[in-house]
């Protein structure tokens, strides 16, 4: 042999190769590099949705959610051209979390993301409240409820704080609201989706109130309120998206505000996200006040967001 075999005394085999050779061999072993992860193009949507997806902070568990759906619903158009069976699956979804945690968000990607996958015809969000479902009078829920499925076909219709609907009990419309959802979701399951919203207590209960609500939604994503850190990278990027910027007391200042704010107020009454939204656009306009009164409008001073600019909602 050209080159020798050696047994070690733990039973393993060495090669050692004669270098002499060990270049020839060298050149003639296969490229065994791992290659790059390129998303194919037909993978396009997830990459534009992952994009989008990637500018949100946190809400880890539903950027997964979204990516295992996508998977899914790809793998088995697969699978239906190789003849083999591919159930479609109901896509309605129930979003869990206190306001201001990016629900409504979410909904607007998915609605684009499906239209793009071919299983929404226009992938549009219909915005609804129990004030749109409800009506009067006897029928009258119904009939509104039917309308606005009906606005909502090829798309998705979205129901924010969607637990209002049974809250009056028994004698209540908004129960005919949920009958009707419900009777929609089993005809038409292939044809919208319906994504229901509100406090996780909350929507458990709306849950209990029809039998057959429950296993209509295969897809339940919580959305867990943010941390003191995501809430301040919200709002840099919120900062970041109008060309303004937190002087260093002012950055301090927030901070210490929203981790006192947190410690009184209930969960469910703060609004996450929105919160932050808020206090930005009011100091923005405080800013402009201060600027203003003291005439000075150089770069700097029109990008800088001072700790007196900050105002703070009532606790």
């Amino acid at each position: 042999m050209d080159q020798p075999i050696r047994m070690k005394s733990n039973g393993q085999i060495s090669v050692v190769l004669n270098s002499q050779k060990r270049k020839t061999v060298t050149k003639e072993l296969p490229d065994f590099h791992v290659a790059p992860k390129v998303i194919p193009p037909e993978h396009s949507a997830l990459k534009e949705i992952e994009e989008e997806l990637g500018a949100l902070v946190g809400m880890e568990e539903m950027k997964r959610t979204i990516k295992e759906i996508y998977a899914w619903i790809y793998v088995n158009k697969k699978r239906e051209e190789m003849g083999l069976k591919a159930k479609k699956q109901a896509l309605h979804m129930m979003f869990k979390g206190n306001p201001g945690t990016g629900k409504t968000t979410v909904a607007r990607l998915i609605g684009k993301l499906f239209h793009k996958m071919n299983v929404l015809s226009k992938g549009h969000l219909i915005e609804a409240e129990r004030a749109d479902l409800v009506g009067e009078y006897i029928g009258h829920t119904a009939q509104k409820t039917r309308d606005l499925i009906k606005k909502a076909q090829g798309g998705i219709l979205f129901i924010d704080e969607a637990y209002s609907l049974g809250r009056g009990g028994e004698k209540d419309f908004g129960k005919e609201a949920i009958d009707t959802l419900v009777k929609h979701m089993e005809d038409k399951q292939y044809e919208f989706i319906l994504i229901l919203a509100g406090y996780s207590r909350e929507m458990d209960y709306l849950l209990s109130l029809n039998p057959g609500l429950h296993s209509r939604f295969p897809l339940v994503i919580d959305f867990p309120d943010y941390t003191i850190d995501q809430l301040m990278e919200i709002g840099a990027k919120m900062l970041a998206e109008r060309e303004y910027s937190l002087s260093h007391e002012a950055e301090k200042k927030l901070r210490e505000h929203l981790v006192e704010v947190r410690s009184v107020m209930s969960p469910n009454r703060f609004s996450n996200g929105r919160y932050v939204r808020n206090i930005i656009e009011k100091s923005i306009r405080a800013q402009a006040m201060r600027l203003l009164m003291q005439n000075s409008y150089d770069r700097h001073d029109l990008m800088m967001i001072r700790s007196n600019d900050l105002v703070f909602e009532d606790k």
